[in-house]
């Protein structure tokens, strides 16, 4: 009878992992051997909000994988495994994992799931290394600005030689008129 509870705590953590695989823009997998509590709540809030850092076991992980129709994990499911769900901008969330992992060597990044394929560490390093989504509308927007720009100034060119056409034509006339 002991036995009941301990399968419905992992049912409902395998639910929950499932449910947090499904919802991710983005998982990646990390080994945390080594680090203290404090590093992880460190880790937790320095990828903000949107992002969830979740240590589970590796049994209850690839069942949730599997649960969400993940595949391609199987082999990072070794050792001390965490997952980080992100839910938010991907980029910031790689980028945040990078830098903590510099500084604290004993996080290693493993590789993850994105965009529905899996992804190993040098892509979640090359995500990194990309501009937020944020600084990536920012150059969207200028360039629509300054497109927006040239284009107005194309559709009054014509009004405007039309206007000294005009002018020239208008001066010409009064210039006939008096010889």
């Amino acid at each position: 009878m002991a036995d009941k509870p301990v399968r419905a705590d992992k049912a409902t953590a395998v639910a929950e992992l499932t449910e947090h695989f499904r919802k991710a823009e983005a998982t990646v997998l990390t080994e945390y051997r080594g680090l203290t509590v404090a590093q992880l709540t460190q880790l937790r809030r320095s990828l903000g909000r949107e992002t969830t850092y979740a240590v589970a076991k590796n049994t209850l992980a690839k069942r949730a994988a599997a649960e969400a129709g993940i595949t391609g994990l199987d082999e990072l499911f070794t050792g001390p495994t965490a997952l980080t769900f992100v839910s938010g901008d991907v980029v910031e969330a790689a980028k945040g994992l990078r830098e903590f992992a510099k500084a604290n060597p004993k996080l290693v990044i493993k590789g993850g799931i994105f965009e529905g394929r899996a992804i190993t560490a040098d892509d979640v390093n090359k995500l990194a290394d990309l501009e937020s989504r944020e600084v990536l509308l920012a150059k969207l927007a200028g360039a629509m600005k300054g497109n927006l720009s040239k284009a107005a100034a194309l559709f009054q060119a014509p009004l405007a030689k039309t206007a000294r056409l005009a002018a020239a034509l208008q001066e010409k006339r009064e210039k006939e008129g008096q010889a």
